[in-house]
């Protein structure tokens, strides 16, 4: 471990507290984590400067900002960040604070402009970050008036793929590209279905809950909850779908059986603490799995939308496109949650056991209104605050966050399901795994 990072962590009793939070027994199929991981302060602190000030963060979404001017405030990973496209097209991210006296610069949350006044002393900044007017300059000096570090600061790193946007306030960090490593594939899968791009459904679904943030995205990666979680979900389907749902379970089988090709499911790691699972549930998706409880009159738009895709992408690809569902975790705290809709979701960390949550739903440009409706409408029943997964999600971490009041006694979190088994499930709890193996290599310095 570098000297930077042991004084990072302090005390021997840290270091040896940081180092043992994971059981890694691959002989044995035995994989624990350490309930103080979700409650201690010192490891809290930790998390924010070895992983969040290092790691890859999402910003948000090219459509966001698609003219000249446009602007979106975040705040990413307890910093305040303006995220604008320029006058010549140039995508910034600058921390949303004045050089002169540091005061909170942008107060809105989004709309468009060619300047950032600040509301204290009137110092104006054009989009390009430059401060262009200081009121009553004729009483600064000549040096203050050509100091270019009076500019706006922008964050180390900002980086786009496939119209995703992350920054990295590490300048010595791999490219976003290297960090992203074999997500890039997944990613193009999940965008492929937009014909003429994606872009962001207006509106944010935004909410906390008294938990640590690592529970969310432990939550997310995991299929072993859905049935006992979610039962009045999947109760809700089989009533409204059933016989349905059961004939296309037949018809794949015998598809299989007469060489259509079948498709790739499971769960499968991406690298640096990254993964996915792919499934294929019981569920429409508006591209392009129909199910009677979306009319007759709306099937023959949503086979269309299908035949349109493997027309670009031949058969093979083209039905890993529309009919495999994907969980896909981001390392350390964005899911692209690709089922019945497609939710972008990322998680900060506020205290150990308080997080917020910000959603977005993504949708193919240019879909048509009858699409887009199935669309949000399938995001508002299962993702949405009020939907069959989101409150049920929320109140388990939070019984989670509650049970470890006795950590003390009952010390660890097992996560060892199919550790040993050859093929991983998409209820296994591999995905899982790797994101504490990574988490554990950042944390111990392992990673550098």
């Amino acid at each position: 471990m570098d000297t930077s990072l042991t004084n990072l962590i302090g005390t021997h009793e840290m270091r040896d507290l940081v180092s043992k939070i994971v059981i890694d027994d691959c002989e044995n199929g035995i994989f624990r984590v350490d309930r103080r991981a979700f409650i201690d302060q010192s490891i809290f602190e930790l998390e924010r400067k070895l992983i969040f000030d290092h790691c890859w963060l999402y910003l948000g979404h090219v459509s966001e900002v698609t003219s000249p001017g446009s602007f979106v405030t975040r705040r990413i990973a307890g910093r305040s960040l303006i995220f604008n496209r320029d006058r010549a097209g140039k995508l910034h991210a600058f921390y949303n604070t004045c050089s002169h006296r540091g005061a909170r610069l942008c107060r809105e949350k989004s709309g468009k402009r060619g300047s950032f006044p600040c509301p204290y002393h009137g110092w104006l900044y054009n989009d390009e970050g430059k401060l262009i007017n200081i009121p009553g300059n004729a009483t600064y000096s000549a040096a203050v008036k050509s100091d270019t570090t009076l500019n706006l600061s922008e964050v180390a790193q900002l980086a786009e793929y496939c119209g995703l946007v992350f920054v990295c306030f590490d300048a010595q960090a791999p490219s976003l590209e290297s960090y992203l490593g074999d997500a890039t594939e997944v990613l193009e899968f999940i965008t492929a279905q937009g014909e003429n791009g994606m872009e962001i459904c207006s509106g944010t679904q935004e909410y906390s809950t008294p938990a640590n943030w690592k529970l969310l995205l432990e939550n997310s990666a995991d299929g072993y909850h859905a049935g006992p979680t979610h039962s009045s979900y999947f109760d809700y389907i089989v009533a409204r779908d059933g016989d349905f749902l059961m004939n296309e379970s037949k018809k794949r089988k015998i598809e299989t059986l007469v060489g259509v090709p079948s498709l790739n499911v499971g769960m499968r790691s991406l690298g640096n603490g990254h993964s996915v699972i792919e499934t294929e549930g019981p569920w429409g998706r508006p591209c392009a799995r129909w199910v009677p409880g979306w009319g007759e009159e709306s099937k023959q738009e949503v086979e269309e939308i299908g035949r349109r895709i493997v027309a670009r992408f031949g058969v093979e690809r083209g039905r890993q496109v529309t009919h495999v569902d994907r969980n896909t975790l981001i390392f350390p705290n964005l899911v692209v949650n690709d089922l019945m809709a497609i939710t972008i979701r990322t998680f900060y960390p506020i205290r150990p056991n308080y997080m917020e949550i910000n959603a977005w739903a993504l949708a193919p440009i240019g879909e048509s209104a009858m699409s887009r409706d199935r669309r949000l409408q399938n995001f508002c029943e299962f993702f949405g605050p009020a939907g069959f997964a989101s409150p049920d999600d929320v109140e388990m971490l939070e019984l989670c966050q509650q049970g470890y009041a006795n950590c003390g006694t009952l010390p660890y979190n097992d996560l060892s399901k199919g550790m040993l088994s050859p093929k991983k499930a998409a209820d296994d709890e591999e995905q899982m795994r790797e994101f504490w193996r990574q988490w554990h290599k950042m944390m111990t310095g392992a990673a550098s």
